[in-house]
């Protein structure tokens, strides 16, 4: 048998104690969410702890790497990637519109270019109201890449995006898009050869602002 004394009851922590104990563990935990835990996981940084901590783009690059795992786990088959040249192509055999239809002035267009290091990735977005249209091209010198265009809402789900086109190891796509919703609507690029490739894309459509 032990025997060991049990503690009087002067030994044993107060209610008070007890209760101050629990409060402190719950600060505690709460700051580490905020402060760690929720940059680190899901890119959302009240306090701007995690973007000093670098831990903001970590989250940033995981929530990357999950849509481009989503993109290529996807049926290839049922892939919306045609879609985009049949409309450039239908568009091309029609007659060049008359004086009266021709494009309206706020349309905007916009030449940009973005060279990737092997394995890198980037993403170029444009922001855009539901049921506004923007045509593109793109062309990739140096080697082929990843694409994925799509678009996600404003507020939107977490992770939920609309894929209008996706292919693997191309070097250009071109086309049209229509919002499907407000919310930013684009491009993303992943470089999965050994040398520097270099992406340059042209857009005129009816987009409010070019994100980077």
């Amino acid at each position: 048998m032990f025997n060991t004394p049990l503690p009087t009851v002067n030994e044993l922590p107060s209610a008070h104690q007890l209760v101050r104990s629990t409060v402190i563990a719950l600060l505690a935990a709460v700051g580490l969410l905020v402060t760690v835990v929720m940059p680190s996981e899901y890119a959302i940084d009240p306090t701007g702890v995690g973007r000093v901590l670098g831990l903001t783009q970590m989250g940033e690059m995981k929530i990357t790497l999950a849509q481009e795992a989503l993109a290529d786990a996807a049926p290839q088959p049922v892939q919306e990637a045609p879609a985009p040249q049949i409309a450039a192509a239908t568009l091309a055999a029609q007659p060049a519109p008359s004086p009266a239809v021709q494009p309206s002035p706020a349309l905007k267009t916009d030449e940009m270019t973005v060279t990737l290091k092997p394995g890198e990735a980037t993403e170029i977005k444009l922001e855009m109201l539901k049921d506004k249209t923007v045509s593109y091209e793109w062309t990739a010198s140096g080697g082929p890449v990843n694409h994925d265009t799509h678009g996600e809402p404003y507020n939107g789900e977490k992770g939920y995006f609309h894929s209008y086109s996706k292919a693997k190891q191309v070097k250009g796509d071109k086309g049209e898009f229509t919002a499907l919703f407000d919310g930013t609507h684009g491009w993303f690029w992943r470089n999965r050869t050994s040398n520097d490739v270099t992406i340059s894309l042209k857009t005129t459509g009816d987009y409010l602002s070019v994100k980077r």
